[in-house]
């Protein structure tokens, strides 16, 4: 695996020349080696945006929750949902991780699906309700199991395996 990690040039210091534009770029061959700085955006609750090309042909915004795996971002959606059809369709995805402290930190990821795996999978169903339940002790932080399933149908989900194509960086936490 080797990533470009594009690290655009920081303005929390003040203005700069070319400020906003990408200053640097590097090679990563692990989603483990990116900088703390904004690995912790990976690791903490924050929600992510995420943009999926819809039918008309425009970007569709969804704010979720984020998780990873290794080097595998894991998008896990109801089955019912149209979002679900449009990753199916065009199975290529941005997600914005933006720091809700300082919107001068964020981290975005262009990912690519490489797995698709239903909850009712025989072999590894299990894998995305486990994979749910452990993202809402993340964001609620109480209960151990996924406590928003819409009671008016039987709701399934999916999860989507991506692999990371591109990272961009922008500002420092604080």
């Amino acid at each position: 695996m080797a990533v470009t990690v594009s690290k655009f040039i920081d303005v929390s210091e003040g203005l700069q020349p070319n400020q906003f534009s990408v200053g640097d770029r590097e090679t990563i061959d692990s989603i483990s080696a990116l900088d703390d700085t904004y690995k912790q955006l990976m690791d903490k609750p924050v929600a992510c945006v995420m943009a999926v090309m819809g039918t008309d042909g425009r970007p569709n915004l969804t704010p979720m929750w984020f998780d990873y795996e290794d080097d595998k971002v894991l998008v896990n959606v109801a089955s019912h949902r149209k979002k679900t059809e449009w990753i199916r369709n065009n199975p290529q995805i941005t997600l914005l991780i933006l720091n809700p402290e300082n919107m001068y930190h964020w981290l975005s990821l262009k990912v690519t699906v490489d797995r698709e795996i239903s909850e009712d999978d025989p072999q590894d169903g299990a894998r995305v309700t486990q994979q749910l339940d452990r993202i809402w002790k993340k964001y609620i932080g109480e209960g151990d199991e996924y406590g928003l399933r819409d009671p008016s149908i039987d709701e399934r989900r999916i999860l989507f395996e991506c692999t990371v194509d591109k990272i961009a960086t922008f500002g420092v936490p604080g």
